[in-house]
C-alpha cells in the first residue's frame, strides 16, 4: 500500500500517481481486496505463467506455440476452414501486425495461406492448408495430453466445475463491458 495517504470507513484513500503531471493527483477510494480475493488473485496470477510454460514446452519440438495451435483450432472450426484475418485477429486478442507475425510461422511451414476474400477484396483470409490439417490432428492428442497433465488432473471434478463457471461468468462480464 505504497500509496496509501489516508484511511477512511470506506477503506484507504489512494492518489492516482497515473494522473499527476496531466490533471494533477486525484485522490480515489479503493476498496482494497481482503485476504480471500488476494489468495484468489495472487494464486492465478503467480500460476497462470508455470501453465502457459508448462503447455508450450509440450508443443516446443514440433515448432508450434501454444498461440500457433490456438490459430490453428480457431480455423480448423470454420466453414472452408478460413477466417478473415480481423476476426482471427480480434478473437486472439491480437492486433493486425501481432496477427501478421503470428502467421508468418505458420505460413513459412506450410500450415496456413493468406488468400484474397472472394466476398471483399480489401480483406485477406487466414486459410489452414490440408499440412495445416495434417499438423494440427497430429499435435492434438499431444496438447490435450499437456492440458490434462498440467491442468485437468490436478483439479478434481468439482474444482473443475467452479472453474468452468468462474470463466464463464469472467465471459459473461466482458461481454457487457464491451457491448456498453
Amino acid at each position: 500500500m505504497i500509496f496509501a495517504i489516508a484511511t477512511n470507513t470506506a477503506g484507504i484513500l489512494y492518489t492516482d500517481p497515473m494522473s499527476s503531471g496531466r490533471t494533477g493527483s486525484k485522490a480515489i477510494d479503493v476498496k482494497w481486496l481482503d485476504d480471500r480475493e488476494m489468495r484468489a488473485w495472487r494464486g492465478y496470477i503467480e500460476t497462470i505463467g508455470d501453465l502457459q510454460n508448462a503447455l508450450e514446452g509440450d508443443l516446443t519440438d514440433v515448432g508450434l506455440t501454444v498461440g500457433d495451435y490456438q490459430v490453428l483450432v480457431y480455423l480448423s472450426e470454420q466453414e472452408n476452414e478460413r477466417m478473415r484475418m480481423c476476426d482471427l485477429a480480434s478473437l486472439l486478442h491480437l492486433s493486425p501486425s501481432g496477427l501478421t507475425r503470428r502467421l508468418d510461422g505458420l505460413v513459412r511451414m506450410g500450415a496456413v495461406a493468406r488468400e484474397p476474400s472472394p466476398e471483399d477484396r480489401r480483406a485477406t483470409l487466414a486459410a489452414l492448408t490440408p499440412s495445416g490439417r495434417r499438423l494440427l490432428e497430429g499435435v492434438a492428442p499431444r496438447h490435450v495430453m499437456s492440458v490434462r497433465k498440467h491442468f485437468i488432473d490436478a483439479l478434481t471434478p468439482r474444482q473443475i466445475d467452479v472453474l468452468g463457471d468462474v470463466f464463464e461468468a469472467l465471459r459473461r462480464h466482458f461481454a457487457a463491458e464491451r457491448a456498453e
